[in-house]
This record gives structure tokens, C-alpha cells and sequence, in this order.
């Protein structure tokens, strides 16, 4: 938690007013944990943990393929290919590609690995046009931000489910930290009793502007009804875009055969979405107030 309130908090930092020369020099400074490697592993039933050190990507195995949720950056895209093999399992199998948010560090390897398989490429509505334009919104001609545009063949919104196999996924709408932000919940089996899993978008302010002229219209509203979605949630299992927000590499190092799997925390998302929403109040107050000072 102390490593995730100093990442929130850089991320604050610069989300209140900073030069694009200073963006750049953050996202240099998080590159080597985000393209540091990482064993893959079952993380629980037919879930996989295929990413980085610093960013999350999973492979969820059906009866029928394979669904791949978010990529890294760009340079990672061989790395995450090759973690899928260790595993046993075949890049050409994955069939469906699922995004939680539009953002460089999550999308990067869509436009290759959809062009080599063919996949489905699935998404928030609202973040379509940032997809298929290969930009952070508000922020539109920000070459450190941009990414590889990407065709999407489906868009979801709240409730809509996606099915592959004996697999189906449910589509959260979680918007703020990008407007079309989707959370995806699925049913896994542990140890014989179905657990409830959520793949949470993510909440953070990050580089967002809330006020003045905010990263899009409603950015304030969308995260507070956000906060108060995800509390209301039963969830088990809590996943998220960067390992970091559900402790992924200690709970990882705690997996042992025969134990309960430490993936399994229920009350774990409302804790989290707590923290969350009291960062955003410190950030919105921040923001306020150096909008007025000018």
C-alpha cells in the first residue's frame, strides 16, 4: 500500500498543472518497472497472469480460445506473446481482446497481436474514438501519450456480457479515470465454490484535469459514481491494471499447494475504492485551488 500511495501520489503531482517535458520524464522514470519481466502463472482457475513487474495484462482460457484483457507498452507486446507460450498456451487461440481503459500504457499491443490473430477487439463505448485514434483524451497531440491506433469491433456499456466457450464476462461502466472505463466481472471456480472476480478499470486521478478544463465533460460526476459502484460490489477476487493495486507480487509469493489461494479477499475492492475516493478529494481540492491562484 505505501509503494501504491507513492504512485498515486507522483501521478497527482503531475496531474495538476505539469509540462509535457515533465510527463515525459515521469513516464521515463515508471518505463523500466513497466517493461521489467515477470513470471507468468495461474493466477486462479482458468485466469492467467501474463504481464509485466509494473502492468497487468491476463489471458482468460475458454473451452473455444483464448480472451486477452489489455496489453502494456508497445515493447512489451513480444514479452507478453511469450509469456502466453510458457504457459502452455497459443497466441493464434486468443479469439476475443477486452480493454479496461484507453490509456497508452494498457493499449499498446492491440494493433499487433489483433493483426496477427485476428481477434475481436472489445471495448468501453466512450473510449472508442481514444482506441481508434491512438490518443489520451484532453490531450490529443501529445506524442508521449499517443499509441498505436486500433480498429474496435464491438463496443459494450453497463450489463453487456461477452461469451466465449463456457466463458462469459459481464461489462462494469466505471468511467472517470477514462470515459469509457470498463471494469469486467466473471465467476471462477476455487477449490469448488464460485467466487465472484473483478478486472477493476481503474479509479486513480493519474494525469487527469478535473477542473477548468477538465480531460472530458463530466470527469468529476463519473468518478464519484464510480467510488460508489464498485463499494456497493460483492467481489472475491480483486484484479486491477497494475500489479500494485491488489499486492499481486505478494500474494503471488504467498501461493502454495493445498492453501487457500491469497487471490481470494473479499471486502478487498471496498477497501480500496474507499482509498481511492478520499485521493480524489485531496486531488480535486489541489486542482481547485491552483485553478483560483490563476
Amino acid at each position: 500500500m505505501k509503494k501504491l500511495t507513492a504512485a498515486l501520489c507522483a501521478l497527482a503531482f503531475f496531474a495538476t498543472g505539469a509540462q509535457a517535458q515533465t510527463v515525459k520524464d515521469f513516464i521515463a522514470a515508471v518505463t523500466k518497472k513497466w517493461t521489467t519481466p515477470f513470471e507468468p502463472f495461474q493466477l486462479i482457475d482458468n485466469i492467467y497472469y501474463v504481464g509485466t513487474d509494473g502492468i497487468a495484462v491476463y489471458v482468460i482460457k475458454t473451452s473455444q480460445g483464448l480472451i486477452l484483457m489489455d496489453t502494456a507498452l508497445p515493447q512489451s507486446t513480444g514479452m507478453i506473446k511469450d509469456n502466453i507460450t510458457k504457459l502452455g498456451l497459443k497466441v493464434a487461440d486468443i479469439k476475443i481482446i477486452l480493454n479496461t481503459h484507453a490509456h497508452f500504457d494498457h493499449t499498446g499491443g492491440f494493433a499487433e497481436v489483433k493483426k496477427e490473430t485476428g481477434a475481436q477487439l472489445i471495448a468501453g463505448e466512450r473510449d472508442k474514438p481514444l482506441l481508434e485514434g491512438g490518443y489520451y483524451p484532453g490531450d490529443e497531440k501529445n506524442e508521449d501519450l499517443a499509441f498505436p491506433a486500433v480498429k474496435v469491433d464491438r463496443t459494450v456499456k453497463e450489463g453487456d456480457k461477452v461469451t466465449l466457450g463456457d466463458t462469459t464476462l459481464t461489462a462494469h461502466a466505471t468511467p472517470g479515470h477514462s470515459p469509457g472505463c470498463t471494469s469486467w466481472e466473471m465467476t471462477v471456480k476455487d477449490g469448488g465454490q464460485d467466487r465472484q472476480v473483478l478486472f477493476f478499470c481503474s479509479g486513480t486521478v493519474a494525469l487527469n484535469r478535473l477542473v477548468g478544463q477538465p480531460t472530458h465533460a463530466g470527469i468529476v460526476d463519473d468518478y464519484r459514481a464510480t467510488y460508489a459502484k464498485v463499494k456497493a460490489m460483492k467481489i472475491d477476487v480483486l484484479l486491477g491494471p497494475h500489479p500494485e493495486v491488489y499486492g499481486m507480487q505478494a500474494k503471488r509469493a504467498a501461493m502454495k499447494d493445498g492453501a487457500p489461494n491469497p487471490f481470494v479477499k473479499p471486502g478487498e475492492l471496498a477497501t480500496y475504492a474507499t482509498s481511492l475516493s478520499e485521493d480524489f478529494d485531496k486531488q480535486l481540492a489541489k486542482q481547485t485551488a491552483a485553478l483560483e491562484k490563476k
